[in-house]
């Protein structure tokens, strides 16, 4: 724990020491890199300054002393280096020379202004920095008008009063060439110099307003010359002036007359014009108008054309749409008929089938129907060869009440019978005697019809039957026959159970086959209806 402590100690004091060695390096750094500003420049002096070949801004004089300028931007400076600011900026020197004689003697006061700045060569800012490095801008401006006084003074020298008076620019131009090179060789450059005034230095003599008296008075002279000629001319050109005004009064009112003739001709052919330009657009406006509804018919015909085009297209969309619909639906139509016909084929070939299967289950039931009529009849020849006519008679006995009940039968669905009664007929018999009489000529028919259908006369055969004393007899043999049926029955029952088997499966096959016979009708009957839809 205790070593933990004295290492952060020490951590904290090498730290310490390295912030306080960055801020003392940063202070260094920071005294020691200097800027120029656009308006400055450094003059930096001191050993190690660079070779004066690769760099331009260090300047060697003719004694190889070396000073190196900066102007704008910064540098570092090295050890035992040192920078020195200097301002770029121009200057003003008010320059007064008291009393300066000019090249006839005469002596003048004169007042003139110089904008002067450092030179901007590496050459001038030296001289400067040799001359006047460290000294007051007083002092600097004190010599700068020594010198530019004297120069202003040499010229002045050289000229005349007239000369100086009547060409200030010339005086400028002089001072500004022969102070230049001195200028230079101070360190500074002269950007303009300009001659303000010149005066008399003693007042009483007045030599310059002397001098400009001849002037004044030839100025006044040429003045009052001047202006007799101005008033000459002013009366002359007043005159004319008039003259001039009456003539063109004249002309004015001439040329009014005229202008009113041609006012009013004008106005006579506009109106002409109006009136024919009136008739003209009158006449446009109808042909135009004309032209309008020939459009406007054009258009609603074209309207029409088009609206019959559009209901023509429409007819034929329509048509399209219902030739579509038609063919939609004969295919459906086809499609159905193709598929009912595929039905009724698969149908046809069903009922074909089953038809094939019916007449199979027929031809059995005829076979085995066949077989029983044979054998009933083989039966029936032995009991006719046993009995001979009293079997017969027994048979067609048996069958007529069951004869009399199916003729009948037709009444028994009558639910409500009204018989109008008129009288009795040619036979003096009723209505209802007619009704049941009906029914004993129906069953007297019967042996009219077995005698034509078998060649039997039942009649006949009661008839010879009875005369023979037979009816006791036949009887007595019909209650043995009935005996000898149950006996028979008993002992087919007991002896013979295959036949009676045999006897049930006919009886089914014949169910069968009229039930076949039924359901073939109904559906012949469908058949034909469907059809017929």
């Amino acid at each position: 724990m205790v070593m933990n402590v004295i290492w952060l100690i020490v951590l904290g004091i090498v730290f310490f020491f390295l912030l306080l060695a960055a801020g003392i390096g940063f202070f260094i750094f920071k005294k020691r890199y200097k800027t120029a500003s656009s308006n400055q420049a450094l003059i930096i002096t001191g050993p190690k300054l660079g070779d004066a070949e690769q760099d331009n801004r260090i300047f060697v004089d003719e004694n190889g002393r070396s000073m190196k300028i900066i102007r704008g931007g910064g540098v570092r400076l090295k050890m035992f280096q040192t920078s020195t600011p200097i301002d770029l900026t121009s200057f003003q020197l008010e320059i007064e020379s008291p009393k300066a004689y000019t090249s006839e003697g005469v002596p003048i006061k004169a007042k003139s202004v110089a904008e002067i700045s450092i030179g901007s060569k590496l050459e001038i800012v030296a001289n400067y920095a040799e001359k006047f490095l460290g000294k007051a801008q007083k002092e600097k401006e004190r010599e700068l008008k020594e010198v530019l006084e004297g120069h202003l003074r040499a010229i002045i020298s050289a000229l005349t009063v007239d000369e100086i008076y009547k060409d200030f620019d010339s005086v400028n131009r002089k001072v500004k060439k022969i102070a230049e090179e001195d200028l230079k060789n101070l360190g500074f450059e002269i950007t303009s110099f300009a001659l303000k005034e010149i005066k008399d230095v003693d007042e009483e003599n007045g030599y310059l307003e002397a001098l400009g008296r001849p002037r004044i008075a030839e100025a006044r002279k040429d003045a009052d010359i001047a202006e007799a000629n101005a008033l000459r001319e002013t009366r002359m050109h007043k005159a004319k002036t008039d003259q001039e005004a009456e003539e063109e009064e004249i002309n004015r009112r001439i040329e009014i007359a005229r202008s009113n003739k041609d006012k009013d001709v004008k106005e006579s052919e506009y109106k002409a014009e109006v009136e024919r330009g009136r008739a003209r657009s009158e006449q446009a406006y109808n042909l135009e108008q004309a032209r309008l509804n020939q459009q406007v018919k054009e258009e609603e015909m074209q309207i029409q054309f088009i609206e019959r085009q559009r209901q023509v297209k429409l007819e034929e969309e329509e048509q399209k749409r219902r030739k579509a619909k038609a063919d939609a639906d004969a295919y459906d139509i086809k499609a159905k008929a193709e598929a009912e016909a595929e039905k009724a084929r698969i149908d046809g070939e069903t009922k074909a089938q089953i038809e094939k299967q019916k007449g199979l289950a027929e031809a059995e039931v005829i076979r085995e129907r066949g077989r029983a009529n044979a054998e009933a009849k083989e039966l029936m020849a032995q009991a006719m060869e046993k009995y001979g006519e009293a079997a017969i008679l027994e048979m067609v006995i048996d069958m007529l009440p069951k004869y009399a009940r199916e003729v009948a039968q037709p009444l028994s669905q009558i639910d409500e019978m009204k018989v109008i009664d008129l009288g009795g007929g040619s036979d003096g018999s009723s209505g209802t005697a007619k009704i049941t009489g009906n029914v004993t000529r129906t069953m007297t028919g019967l042996q009219e019809s077995l005698k034509e259908a078998t060649g039997m006369d039942l009649k006949a055969m009661l008839e010879s039957f009875v005369s023979r004393g037979n009816v006791n007899n036949f009887m007595e043999i019909k209650s043995n026959d009935h005996g000898e049926k149950q006996e028979r029955g008993q002992n087919e029952q007991q002896q013979d159970p295959d036949a009676r088997e045999y006897r049930k499966e006919n009886e089914v096959i014949a169910e069968t086959a009229s039930a076949r016979e039924n359901e073939t009708e109904e559906n012949e009957q469908e058949e034909n209806e469907g059809r017929k839809e």
